[in-house]
């Protein structure tokens, strides 16, 4: 990766230095047993947290380091990526669910949640979709009754990231069921459900068509008692705190989509200079050349487009429009230009013991999870007045 990137300075550049070191000992060598196992070991969560890896903007009062600056983060989403390393689930914990505990949070629960979060040894889900409510959050059904001190909590959910080895679960719930004739926004709140809860039960580990490494769940609530000093923010309030941090998590994952237009094209280039046919080279035939020109131009757009949008970011100057556009656009781009690659590498790209296989298979979801490609143009529509 070019070095010449005025967002990032030496010191994010010191920060991927320890990444990759990180990855190459404690990631790259367990992965194939993790993908066979559909999940990661507990070790690597607290060894990364024992490198700095999680959490950056956990203030240091609650065990944090206290940075809040978005490119570290991007960072370690582009040497995960890079590695096809979709395993870990650091990513989801750091940029999108312990910043709803850092936000929303009382000082006690961010003293009782945060430093384990930081260390590792607190994995940490949130659970939005469901069987029948995926984009659509306003259907949520999950509900929870207030019994006074206490919530009692029933419903499920589905494609849960990080779902089988999360301690803490931030749960969306309905509790008010008497607004909008019990569905719209009103009335959604977000609950912490902690391991170990009575009536609180995991289904199976979901087996996705890539990703294999990474944990998705069904977790299921049955009567599950929570107690109100669980209540995340205000009664009623979920669904404006996730329009408010769903524009972080869109951008997360668009950084990871244009380090995977980028690995993908070093992984076509490495190629087609190597492979032969008709005694030459495959990237001397203009056809090649003229696909690889495309690949490199929009890897480059996008790598300008996300990190000019983490630059406004790091401002406060991301809005959700534009944090659509960065993840539909990123996402489509990847899907398209993995598809060109597994083209390239012709019978071999179709091989699974090969990379490009396997990011053929990891990316498909980007278009859909964190809000589907038809969402983010729906909110880019609404935006502009129409």
């Amino acid at each position: 990766m070019s070095t010449d990137r005025p967002l990032l300075e030496d010191e994010h550049e010191a920060f991927r230095r320890t990444v990759q070191a990180f990855v190459a000992k404690e990631v790259a060598p367990h992965h194939e047993q993790w993908e066979r196992d559909g999940q990661v070991s507990r070790e690597v969560w607290t060894r990364a947290g024992a490198q700095g890896l999680l959490c950056f903007d956990v203030p240091e009062e609650y065990g944090g380091p206290g940075v809040a600056d978005f490119r570290y983060n991007l960072v370690l989403a582009e040497e995960l990526t890079r590695a096809g390393a979709h395993g870990p689930g650091f990513p989801v914990h750091t940029d999108i669910i312990v910043p709803y505990l850092t936000s929303l949070g009382t000082d006690e629960q961010k003293r009782r949640w945060l430093p384990g979060c930081v260390s590792g040894d607190t994995i940490s889900a949130i659970a939005m979709t469901e069987p029948g409510a995926g984009s659509d959050l306003q259907g949520v059904r999950t509900n929870a009754v207030d019994k006074g001190d206490h919530y009692v909590l029933n419903g499920s959910k589905t494609f849960i990231s990080n779902g089988a080895m999360a301690d803490l679960v931030v749960v969306v719930a309905r509790t008010d069921t008497q607004v909008d004739g019990g569905l719209g926004h009103k009335g959604i709140s977000l609950l912490v459900v902690e391991r170990g809860m009575a009536g609180f039960e995991r289904g199976r580990n979901l087996d996705k068509v890539g990703m294999h490494a990474q944990d998705t769940s069904e977790l299921f609530f049955d009567d599950v008692v929570v107690p109100k000093e669980n209540l995340l923010g205000e009664e009623g309030g979920g669904f404006v705190y996730l329009m408010q941090n769903l524009p972080q998590e869109r951008l997360s994952i668009a950084m990871m989509a244009a380090a995977a237009c980028e690995a993908v094209l070093d992984l076509c280039l490495s190629y087609v200079k190597e492979r032969e046919a008709f005694g030459r080279p495959i990237g001397k035939f203009q056809h090649t050349r003229f696909v690889i020109a495309e690949m490199a131009t929009e890897a480059h757009v996008a790598r300008v487009f996300v990190d000019d949008c983490v630059r406004r970011h790091n401002e406060g100057r991301l809005d959700a429009k534009l944090a659509s556009m960065a993840k539909w656009w990123t996402t489509e781009l990847q899907k398209k230009i993995v598809d060109q690659g597994v083209q390239l590498f012709g019978g071999y790209g179709y091989m699974t013991e090969y990379p490009i296989a396997k990011a053929f298979m990891d990316s498909r979801v980007q278009t859909i999870y964190g809000g589907t490609t038809e969402i983010q143009k729906e909110i880019i529509g609404r935006s502009l007045g129409l």
